[in-house]
This record gives structure tokens, C-alpha cells and sequence, in this order.
């Protein structure tokens, strides 16, 4: 069967993300193992949450003893940014059939939903089964690579040099994901309140503050976003 050429350009562009997918995944496998998890905690983990910043938060929150109910709270904290990424592809991806949308969801990871919204929105004469495409492009060298270096970080565990700074990619990967996401004020606004609010609380038992600090973020753009709108609509 020959891919159409929406894929390809989709795994064109889903690729350079690899260069922070692979450290990623391998601190999360090594994070876990040191936690405590074995191979296959770890493995299903990564595969059945497949949410990278979610599950260093429950593992973190577990090697802290967390209370399960806050363990859960937290990972959907941040996890709440999923739920905004489906509603801003509905209208791109919402005609197609439900087992698509189902296989969307299940790979709706920030790196393609980055990639393919600011694709849908520059490419508006798309048709929904190219956008489909498209998404799966962007997917294919990410999550295989993922799940590899998972599996290669928890396979290695302590043999990873304690100096090697393999670390560094989790906030490249997140700020190169954000800052072309700052397209408004209020996005600008819930990221300021963000990080004043995880500085602010980072002393709350059991990273509460991150949970503080993401309804703040959230209250904050949207009220900044209700108060552009109604200068717009003034006469």
C-alpha cells in the first residue's frame, strides 16, 4: 500500500523531534527503574500513558509516598493540556471515523499536536482524511522511539554514568514545544502565572503546587482572554 504523500510530510516532520524524544525517554526509563519499578511497570507505563510529563510527576509523587488519590490528581493536572489539544483539533479531525479519532487520541502527544495544528492552520485546503495522514506521519519516528528508549533507559538503569547530563532534555523539549505556542496574550499570561505559581508553592507537600499553580494559569488566561473580548465587541 503506497502512504500518501500527507504522511510522508508528516514524518518529515515529526523526525527532528527524535533528537529529544530518545534522551527523554531514556531518563523516564532510568527515573522509574531508580523508583523502584521493574521492567514491565515501566514499560507499561510508557505505553498505556504515553504522557512523559505526567508519568514523572506520579513517579516522583510515588517515591515521595504521595497518597494515591493525589498521585492521580497531579498526573491529570498536567495532563488537562490534552484536553484543550482535542478541542483545538476537532474541527480539523472531528469528520473522520471513530477509530481514527480513537487512534488520535491514543498518540496525542504535545510533539504532534504542535506540529500538526500549526499544519492545519497554514494548510486550511486539507482534507480531513490528509490531516488524518498527516498526524500519523508525525507519530511514526516518535512514539517507536520512545517506547525504545524507555526500554533502553529501564534495561540500563544505574549503568548510566550519574554525570551523564541526559536530563537536559526534558525542559529543551518543553520549552521548544511552548515558546511558538505564546501567540497571545493570554497564552503569554498563563505561562507567566505558571511559573510565579510553581516558584511560589514549590514548598506544598507532595508537588500540591503544581496543581495550584496550573488552575491559577488556567483562571488567569482565561480572564485575560474574556477581557480582549470584551474590548473587541466594544462600539
Amino acid at each position: 500500500m503506497t502512504l500518501p504523500k500527507d504522511f510522508w510530510q508528516g514524518f518529515r516532520d515529526g523526525t527532528p523531534f527524535i533528537l529529544v524524544i530518545l534522551p527523554f525517554g531514556a531518563v523516564f526509563g532510568v527515573v522509574a527503574t531508580e523508583a523502584g519499578l521493574n521492567l514491565a511497570q515501566v514499560m507499561g507505563f510508557s505505553v498505556l500513558v504515553i504522557a512523559g510529563a505526567a508519568q514523572f510527576v506520579a513517579v516522583q509523587m510515588m517515591v515521595d509516598n504521595a497518597p494515591v488519590l493525589i498521585v492521580l490528581a497531579a498526573s491529570l493536572a498536567v495532563n488537562l493540556r490534552m484536553a484543550m489539544y482535542s478541542a483545538s483539533l476537532a474541527p480539523h479531525l472531528g469528520k473522520i471515523s471513530w477509530w481514527k479519532r480513537g487512534v488520535v487520541s491514543y498518540f496525542m502527544v504535545d510533539q504532534a499536536y504542535a506540529a500538526s495544528i500549526l499544519k492545519y492552520e497554514h494548510t486550511p485546503d486539507m482534507t480531513p482524511q490528509g490531516k488524518f495522514a498527516y498526524y500519523l506521519g508525525v507519530v511514526t519516528p516518535i512514539c517507536p522511539v520512545w517506547y525504545a528508549a524507555t526500554w533502553a533507559g529501564a534495561s540500563l538503569g544505574t549503568a548510566v554514568p550519574a554525570g551523564l547530563p541526559i536530563d537536559f532534555a526534558v525542559p529543551i523539549t518543553f520549552l521548544a514545544l511552548i515558546v511558538p505556542m505564546l501567540r497571545s496574550m493570554a497564552h503569554v499570561a498563563a505561562a507567566l502565572v505558571s511559573i510565579i505559581g510553581v516558584l511560589v508553592f514549590a514548598a506544598l507537600p507532595f508537588n500540591l503546587g503544581l496543581l495550584v499553580a496550573a488552575l491559577l494559569a488556567m483562571m488567569a488566561g482565561a480572564e485575560v482572554e474574556r477581557r480582549i473580548s470584551l474590548r473587541r465587541n466594544q462600539p
